[in-house]
């Protein structure tokens, strides 16, 4: 295994700056997929320079230097490069130690677009690389592979140390059988890995996404398959329907069961009456109310004197849940518990010494309601029934596996809890059916019956303050409002709205008069708990978050969800952020807050484009469904803008979509050919060994 820092130019900094995205060794680098790709056309001569479109041009400097911008804050690179045919003027945005590393003289190449400013052309601050004869050039090609980055790395770098990783590593062992890449047709892998990463053509792309496509979709569906096989070889402790109880609790709720709800309830029941562990998903769009779901499930167990679960992807979701579970379980005396990883709260005394308090919780609750707390060393269940993760792609696998191994059952047997998993994430009807042979699957589809569509807006800047008026008029109705920003900090190079700068203008300048709020993860558990506390008591009007509050949040009262930077969100996310509203039967609304111009835009005194922004935003004012956003964004990604985003959430897929109805049955029918054959896939012992390690870390072994 070649770690990172026997790379070229990586020293202790980098290395640490490249950890944050996950990435340890130079495996991992030639595995970091472009999210996207920009297309360039290449100029002979800067005679021939074409106005706002991408193209790569090659000169030599002629001079180079840094000056302040009228705002002061920011330094201005200009450089002047010319060919025989004439002179280019280029600009760069902060980035003044381009004086020192291009010098007159030098030959460079830049990729970027040209525009006209009152008559002058400038390419604004394109990417660049000294023209080197002996090496070939890997950051001004037609087509240029972009990547997802974190603080102090910039696109040349991680091109740079990709580049380097392949001259690293030999080979890299093929795992798909020759047979099945000459019937589907596929690159093998080594081949798909190096046009993934540096394509010479649009076809090079079309091939290597079309390769790592198909294996995704072969390894999840094999997966399923043997999963399947698995499944009826463990034991879980049978949970017998106490239908009396069931049917007492559900009388006694303030609002009438859907009947997509009843029928996955009476499923998932169904399911844990059995000595074969259930292995269910209950997929639902936002506000269809899977949670009710979930705690009459956990209501069943405790019924029959087993432990039940729930893991929830953040702090202040699993204090509402808990918060939720004493409301309706206050007349059931049960003993719940809420675990996070800053405390441990009971609705029961606790009799031992602090240091033993998780575990008298584990042994004595009925309902224990945590984060990934659950899986902390100290934590061993006694009788553990039922395990319920909500969002369970937000889990490692390892995670979703730790917590399965928790349980020590009264007679020391080894049983495998039942295991319901819960997701948001849209999953057409028809993949559930063939592909998740290894799961039983239900779906919630229908919204409670008093629940009004949200008025979804996109708002431009200069509208701003008729949107903040419309706010306060909400707010004077008792109601209450969400306002998201992309950043808890503020960030120069970024220009994007953070939740501390947010917070302050506003209550200085806007809402001098109403009660606001910042959230956001850097804060201690008790601020968080005490600011929801707030908020859930209409003690607080406006809270201004970051995503933390993306998933799962119920406050049936808040009627304004605003999303500062929404261009900046996909439209998945965006559906997340909207269903915190519209949980009552209040009219409710959802802003779409364009940001405000760049900074290069103002210099050049050119009004932002918002065209690309606005035509994807219009989805969400015409569908609230997130089956039809997700089609959507499929569709938005296009070929050169879909790679390495992980749109599937659930199967965690960087190529393949939810959406491949054609690739899957191909898929399926391989495998139904193979296992046919050889049922254990002994002839084929790579392809097992992988198989194998993704099983050890799923949730059933």
């Amino acid at each position: 295994m070649i770690k990172l820092s026997q790379l070229n130019k990586v020293g202790e900094k980098t290395e640490k700056v490249l950890n944050k995205l996950g990435l340890e060794t130079v495996l991992d680098l030639v595995f970091y997929f472009p999210y996207r790709y920009e297309k360039y056309e290449t100029c002979s001569t800067i005679s021939q320079i074409k106005i706002n479109q991408p193209i790569i041009i090659e000169g030599e400097i002629d001079l180079i230097r840094n000056k302040k911008s009228f705002r002061k804050k920011m330094f201005v690179t200009e450089a002047l490069i010319s060919d025989d045919s004439g002179s280019l003027e280029i600009i760069w945005f902060n980035q003044p130690y381009l004086e020192k590393t291009l010098k007159a003289g030098d030959r460079i190449s830049v990729a970027g677009k040209i525009i006209n400013n009152h008559g002058r052309l400038i390419m604004m601050s394109p990417t660049y690389e000294k023209i080197d004869p002996n090496k070939e050039k890997i950051h001004t090609k037609n087509i240029l592979p972009l990547y997802s980055l974190t603080a102090n790395l910039t696109q040349k770098q991680i091109r740079f140390l990709i580049n380097q990783s392949f001259t690293k590593i030999n080979k890299i062992p093929e795992f798909l059988p020759q047979e099945i890449i000459d019937n589907q047709k596929l690159l093998d892998i080594n081949t798909a890995l190096k046009k993934i990463h540096f394509p010479t053509s649009e076809e090079d792309i079309i091939q290597a996404v079309n390769r790592f496509k198909f294996s995704e979709l072969f390894i999840f569906v094999l997966k399923s398959y043997l999963l399947k096989q698995r499944l009826a070889k463990k034991v879980s402790m049978a949970l017998p329907i106490k239908l009396g109880a069931i049917k007492k609790f559900i009388a006694d709720l303030p609002f009438k069961l859907t009947t997509d709800q009843k029928k996955s309830t009476w499923a998932i029941l169904k399911d844990t009456e059995n000595k074969i562990p259930m292995s269910r998903l209950l997929q639902g769009d936002v506000g269809t109310g899977k949670t009710i779901v979930a705690f009459i499930a956990l209501l069943n167990c405790a019924k029959n004197k087993k432990q039940g679960a729930l893991m929830v992807p953040t702090e202040i979701l699993a204090q509402q849940h808990y918060n939720s579970a004493l409301k309706l379980f206050a007349n059931w005396n049960l003993k719940i518990a809420v675990i996070t990883s800053k405390s441990q709260t009971t609705n029961f005394t606790l009799t031992r010494p602090k240091k033993d308090w998780l575990s008298e919780i584990t042994q004595q609750a009925d309902i224990i309601i945590g984060t990934h707390s659950l899986i902390g060393e100290k934590i061993k269940f006694k009788k553990l029934g039922l395990i319920i993760i909500d969002e369970q792609h937000r889990f490692g696998v390892n995670q979703r596996q730790e917590i399965l191994n928790k349980n020590i059952d009264d007679d020391h047997d080894i049983t495998t809890p039942h295991f319901l998993s819960m997701t948001a994430t849209p999953i057409p009807r028809s993949l559930a059916l063939t592909s998740f042979q290894g799961l039983n699957f239900s779906i919630i589809s229908e919204k409670p019956k008093n629940r009004k569509e949200i008025e979804t807006k996109i708002v431009s800047p200069e509208n701003k303050n008729e949107m903040y008026e419309f706010i306060k008029k909400e707010i004077a109705l008792g109601h209450q409002a969400f306002i998201i920003c992309p950043l808890i900090d503020p960030s120069d190079k970024l220009g994007t709205k953070s939740v501390k700068e947010e917070y302050e203008k506003l209550k200085k300048d806007i809402f001098r008069d109403i009660n606001i709020a910042p959230l956001h993860g850097k804060m201690k558990l008790t601020e968080k708990e005490a600011i929801m506390d707030k908020f859930s008591k209409n003690e607080i009007k406006i809270l201004i978050s970051t995503s933390v509050i993306e998933v799962g949040v119920d406050m049936p009262n808040a009627t304004v969800m605003l999303i500062e930077g929404a261009e900046r969100f996909g439209l998945a996310q965006l559906h997340q952020f909207r269903g915190r509203v519209g949980r009552s039967d209040l009219s409710s609304y959802c802003f779409l807050s364009l940001s405000e111009p760049s900074p290069e835009s103002l210099l050049l005194n050119k009004k932002i484009n918002y065209d690309t922004s606005i035509n994807r935003l219009t989805a969400m004012q015409k569908y609230s469904d997130g089956l039809e956003l997700a089609k959507i964004d499929l569709k938005n990604r296009g070929s050169g803008n879909f790679y390495g985003t992980e749109q599937s959430g659930l199967m965690n897929f960087k190529f393949a979509s939810l959406f491949d109805h054609e690739m899957i049955k191909q898929v399926e029918q391989e495998i139904n050919l193979w296992t046919k054959n050889d049922p254990n896939l002994e002839k084929y012992p790579a392809l097992l060994k992988k198989i194998n390690q993704d099983l050890e870390e799923s949730h059933l072994e």
